[in-house]
């Protein structure tokens, strides 16, 4: 049998075997969603347009975004006019307690001006734009500020204490410091980058998936399970409770709920709600035309 004949025939017998491989399994998705209509959810990752410092990485002043300035004023505009195409019903965004719809209120009587933190500048302009009457915040402690805080804290703060014992976020091993040249890097090119190229870009699946990695490494890789502990009790306990509040506020199929975060969140939250068939997840790029 000549060369060419041998890989036909092998060709074959893999496209076969595969085929016969699949059978007629179902699509989980015929079952678990068939017919079913689902809430939508759009998440909006951003960065911290007031800059409080208070995360891992921290944006050099020379890199800061003015989102207060005429032109990024004018970028914001189109960027919540792409944002309004998804026609949201119900707004999310990364605070707790009622504080926020307070100052909303003193807002539309004239008595607060319009802030730089991105509450104020997507989360209040989008109340007017979608007639908006709630902001949900649904943003949560961590359960290891319960343990910490909590009536059993003499208990638990012994370990706690051993636990994070030379832990941060971030870390000083080679892919940490590749992160740290990635996320300058992004900084430096938002000067070049309109707010909806920025936001396509923070949100672009990929970049989140990537960036979620950051909390991989690190102090996450400390000896034994501390680092994945930690992120357990912590980082990934506190988005689990994010994504639990969403799903109090969820209370219809027609739900269009705008989640509006620090793109860190997004990661976890993005195979969250990819995972859960009560929800179809939107991205911000197919809204595009």
């Amino acid at each position: 049998m000549r060369l060419t004949e041998r890989v036909l025939l092998l060709a074959t017998i893999l496209i076969t075997s595969t085929a016969a491989a699949q059978g007629t399994m179902p699509d989980p998705d015929s079952i678990l969603i068939g017919n079913q209509p689902q809430a939508q959810v759009l998440l909006l990752g951003t960065f911290h347009f007031d800059y409080p410092d208070l995360d891992a990485h921290v944006t050099t002043v020379d890199d800061r975004v003015d989102v207060l300035s005429p032109q990024r004023q004018q970028e914001l505009n189109e960027l919540l006019d792409v944002v309004m195409r998804f026609k949201p019903n119900k707004l999310c965004v990364e605070t707790q307690g009622g504080w926020l719809m307070h100052e909303y209120n003193e807002y539309r009587q004239g008595e607060r001006k319009l802030g730089r933190n991105e509450f104020y500048q997507i989360g209040f302009r989008m109340m007017e734009r979608a007639r908006l009457d709630t902001m949900y915040a649904v943003d949560a402690r961590p359960m290891v500020l319960d343990l910490y805080n909590g009536p059993d804290s003499l208990r638990y703060k012994p370990w706690l204490d051993s636990l994070y014992d030379g832990w941060s976020f971030g870390g000083t091993d080679d892919i940490s410091q590749r992160y740290d040249a990635w996320y300058d890097a992004m900084d430096a090119a938002k000067k070049d980058n309109s707010l909806l190229e920025i936001f396509l870009a923070m949100n672009d699946d990929h970049a989140l998936d990537r960036d979620h990695g950051g909390y991989l490494n690190g102090y996450f890789k400390l000896p034994g399970h501390r680092g994945a502990d930690i992120h357990a009790i912590h980082w990934y306990s506190r988005n689990l409770r994010i994504y639990r509040n969403i799903q109090d506020i969820t209370t219809s199929t027609d739900d269009r709920i705008l989640v509006v975060f620090g793109a860190g969140h997004m990661g976890i939250l993005k195979h969250l709600f990819e995972s859960d068939p009560s929800y179809e997840l939107v991205r911000l790029r197919d809204l595009i035309r």
